[in-house]
């Protein structure tokens, strides 16, 4: 299957690059969050023996550009929790917004 990669380039302290996919996008307290991993790690990360490295960001749009900055830490827990869950959901349905299994991560807040 040839899926569109949707990656991501960084530089860490040194200077170095390195690339990210997002694999998964949600909303949290009226604020939109990314879920990134290594696109090789992305390959085992069906095996559940596999450690692999998942990366939460905040996304600030800046006029047509998507900014991914790190999430505030203070809010790290609860996003975790959903980030888990959303990857390890495995029901067809979690494309759409009505999916049954985790519905209160697609709800929208007033």
């Amino acid at each position: 299957m040839d899926e569109e990669m949707d990656l991501v380039t960084f530089s860490d302290d040194e200077g170095n690059e390195f690339e990210l996919e997002v694999v998964d996008y949600f909303d949290y307290e009226d604020q939109e969050y990314a879920i990134l991993m290594d696109p090789a790690d992305e390959e085992t990360a069906e095996d559940e023996d596999v450690e692999t490295e998942v990366y939460i960001m905040k996304v600030v749009v800046n006029g047509e550009y998507e900014e991914f900055v790190p999430a505030d830490e203070d809010k790290m827990d609860a996003l975790s929790e959903i980030a888990e869950e959303r990857l390890n959901c495995e029901c067809e349905e979690c494309e759409e917004e009505d999916c049954e299994c985790c519905e209160h991560h697609h709800e929208k807040e007033d």
